[in-house]
C-alpha cells in the first residue's frame, strides 16, 4: 500500500490495477475495470516547472518525457507511444547523457511548462456574484454580511461584478461611482450576447461592427467599457460594499397565495452572456446565491400559484413535471455556452423550499462547480463554505481555471470516458473506445474549474485480442499513459502539466499472482463508487444485480 501511495504523492495517480490484464477477455474477467483515479493538480514541490514551451511527437503530439528513446548522436528521439523518430530543435543541441533537459530526468515523470512566448496578457480571475433579492429581511441580512467577508478575501487584482435578481434582473455598473447605477432586463425572457451588447451601451459613442463575433477587448470592446461593470476588487470595494449594504427585498408585492416572482434562469443567462461580451476564454466564476424555485421566465421550476405543489422525485419518475424537462433542456444551453466561454458556475441554494438543483445541475456538473446546500444563509455550513473557497494559506485562491484535459496512451488501450467535473471536447481519436462512460467517445476534454484536489475517474478498455501472440504486439511489456493538463494558473497565466506514466502487461494463468499484487483496493473502491453514483440515474434496477 505505500508503494501505491508514494505514487499518488509523486504523480496524483491511483490505479484500480498498477499491472494490467494482457488481453481483452483477462480484463472482462477482472470484473473491476482497467482505471484510475487522477488528481491534475495534485500538489507536489518537486515538480519542476520549465520556463519554456514543451516537445512534441510530429506524430501523435505526445510531450517529451523520461521514456523517450534518445539517440544523443544523431539528436534524436523516439516517442514511446506511436514509435515516431523525432528531431531535436537547435536549442536542444547541447544535449547529451551528462546535459538532461529536466523533462528527461527519470524522476520527473511530472513536469510543468509555464512558457510566456505562446501566452497572451495575464488576465486575472473573474468573480461574478449573482444574487436573490426574493428572500426574508433576516435571509438578506444574513447573505449581506457573507458576501461582505467574502469579498475582504478576494485577492486585490482579481475583477469582479455583481447582478441582482427578483421579478427584474439589474446589472450593477460598478464603474460608476457617482451613485448607484444598474442596467434592468425582464425576467420573462432569455437575454442574448447581442442584446447585451446593445442595451448596455457597450459601443457608446462609437461604431458597432457589422460582422464577426465580438467578444472581449480583442475583438472591439474597449477596456474602458468592460471595466464598468467588471473591476479590480481593489478598486470598486467602496462601491460594492454600498451595494451590498442597500440591498432590499424585491419590491414587487407578493399576493398571499402566490410565490415570489423569482427570474433565476434569466438572471444566469444574463450572467453567462455578460461574461461571454467581456472575457471569453478567460479564467471566471458565477457565482449564484438563490434562496427559492424560480417561478419566472425560462428555467422556472413551479408556477407562482402556491396551490400547486413543487415537482416531487415521484413525478420526475412518473414524467408527469411539465416544466422539468424545458428547464433542464434551458440550462444544458446555458451549460453549453459557460463551457465554450470556459467559465464555471456555482450555486449556492439555501432555503428550506427546493431552488431546482435538479435542472441546475448539469450547468454546475459540466463546468466544474461546487453546489451548496443549507437551509439558511445564516447557517455555518453556508458560511464556512463560502469562506474556505476563498482561503488559502499561501495567500492564493488554490483555484485554477479554463483547462483542458487530454490522454495519449499505447496503441492497445483505448478510452471509456472520464467520470468528474468535465465535459467531452468530441476530439475523436483510434484512443476512443466504442464502450462509453461518462463523458466519452473523445480524448480531450474541457475542465472549465478545477483545484488541487479536484479528481477525475478515467476507465479504459484493453483492446489486446485473444491469442499467443497479443503480448507479441508491443516492442515489450510495457505501455504507457500520459496525461496533459492546460490551465489558467490562479496568477492569470496558462501553463501545462505533462503527466507521463509507465505499467506492465500480464496475460494468460501466469500472470495472476502479479495482477493480485498489483491491485489497489483502496483505487478500486473510489472507482465502483464512482461508476454506481454515475449508472444510478440511468440504470438504477440493473444495479441491484452486482451491488
Amino acid at each position: 500500500m505505500s508503494e501505491f501511495l508514494d505514487l499518488e504523492a509523486q504523480d496524483g495517480i491511483r490505479m484500480a490495477w498498477n499491472v494490467i490484464p494482457g488481453t481483452k477477455q483477462d480484463a472482462i474477467n477482472c470484473v473491476v475495470p482497467v482505471s484510475a483515479i487522477f488528481t491534475p493538480l495534485k500538489p507536489n514541490p518537486t515538480i519542476p516547472v520549465l520556463p519554456y514551451a514543451p516537445l512534441r511527437c510530429r506524430m501523435c503530439r505526445s510531450i517529451l518525457n523520461p521514456f523517450s528513446v534518445v539517440d544523443f548522436v544523431a539528436k534524436i528521439w523516439v516517442c514511446p507511444f506511436c514509435f515516431q523518430r523525432n528531431h531535436f530543435p537547435q536549442h536542444y543541441y547541447t544535449i547529451s547523457e551528462n546535459n538532461l533537459p529536466a523533462e528527461l530526468f527519470p524522476q520527473f515523470t511530472t513536469v510543468e511548462y509555464a512558457s510566456t512566448a505562446e501566452t497572451g496578457p495575464v488576465v486575472p480571475p473573474v468573480f461574478l456574484f449573482v444574487v436573490d433579492t426574493c428572500m426574508i429581511e433576516e435571509e438578506i441580512g444574513y447573505l449581506k454580511s457573507a458576501l461582505a467577508q467574502a469579498i475582504e478575501l478576494l485577492p486585490d487584482q482579481s475583477l469582479v461584478g455583481f447582478i441582482t435578481f427578483g421579478t427584474y434582473v439589474q446589472v450593477h455598473e460598478l464603474g460608476f461611482g457617482l451613485l448607484p447605477k444598474s442596467y434592468v432586463f425582464k425576467g420573462t425572457k432569455e437575454v442574448t450576447k447581442e442584446q447585451i451588447l446593445d442595451q448596455m451601451s457597450f459601443f457608446a459613442g462609437k461604431t458597432k461592427p457589422t460582422t464577426g463575433v465580438i467578444a472581449g477587448a480583442r475583438d472591439g470592446l474597449s477596456t474602458e467599457s468592460i471595466a464598468r461593470f467588471l473591476l479590480p476588487a481593489s478598486e470598486c470595494e467602496f462601491v460594492l460594499n454600498s451595494v451590498i449594504e442597500e440591498l432590499q427585498r424585491d419590491p414587487w408585492p407578493v399576493p398571499a397565495d402566490k410565490r415570489s416572482s423569482r427570474c433565476t434562469g434569466v438572471a444566469l443567462s444574463v450572467a453567462a452572456s455578460l461574461l461571454g461580451v467581456c472575457v471569453p476564454g478567460s479564467g471566471a466564476r458565477i457565482m449564484a446565491f438563490v434562496g427559492g424555485p424560480s417561478t419566472e421566465g425560462p428555467g422556472s421550476i413551479v408556477s407562482k400559484s402556491l396551490s400547486e405543489p413543487i415537482r416531487s422525485h415521484k413525478d420526475l419518475n412518473k414524467g408527469s413535471a411539465p416544466l422539468y424537462n424545458k428547464a433542464v433542456k434551458f440550462y444544458e444551453d446555458i451549460s453549453k455556452q459557460l463551457v465554450n466561454q470556459g467559465h464555471v458556475l456555482d450555486l449556492f441554494a439555501c432555503a428550506l423550499d427546493q431552488v431546482g438543483v435538479a435542472e441546475m445541475k448539469v450547468a454546475v456538473e459540466r463546468t466544474g462547480g461546487i453546489v451548496v446546500l443549507a437551509e439558511s444563509f445564516g447557517h455555518s455550513v453556508f458560511k464556512d463554505s463560502l469562506r474556505r473557497i476563498f482561503q488559502s494559506s499561501d495567500n492564493d485562491l488554490d483555484l485554477s481555471f479554463n483547462g483542458i484535459f487530454e490522454i495519449n496512451c499505447s496503441k492497445d488501450v483505448k478510452i471509456q470516458g472520464i467520470i468528474g467535473p468535465c465535459t467531452s471536447l468530441e476530439k475523436k481519436s483510434p484512443l476512443s473506445s466504442d464502450t462509453i462512460v461518462g463523458q466519452g467517445n473523445t480524448s480531450a476534454w474541457k475542465m472549465c474549474g478545477l483545484d488541487r484536489k479536484t479528481s477525475l475517474c478515467l476507465i479504459f478498455d484493453i483492446a489486446k485480442k485473444d491469442g499467443s501472440d497479443s503480448i507479441g504486439q508491443s516492442a515489450n511489456d510495457q505501455f504507457y499513459f500520459q496525461f496533459l493538463t492546460y490551465y489558467q494558473h490562479h496568477e492569470g497565466q496558462m501553463r501545462l502539466r505533462a503527466t507521463t506514466l509507465s505499467r506492465k502487461w500480464v496475460a494468460g494463468s501466469g500472470g495472476v499472482q502479479e495482477l493480485i499484487a498489483g491491485f489497489d483496493q483502496e483505487a478500486a473502491a473510489a472507482v465502483m463508487a464512482r461508476l454506481v453514483s454515475f449508472k444510478m440515474e440511468a440504470e438504477v434496477q440493473s444495479l441491484f444485480c452486482w451491488m
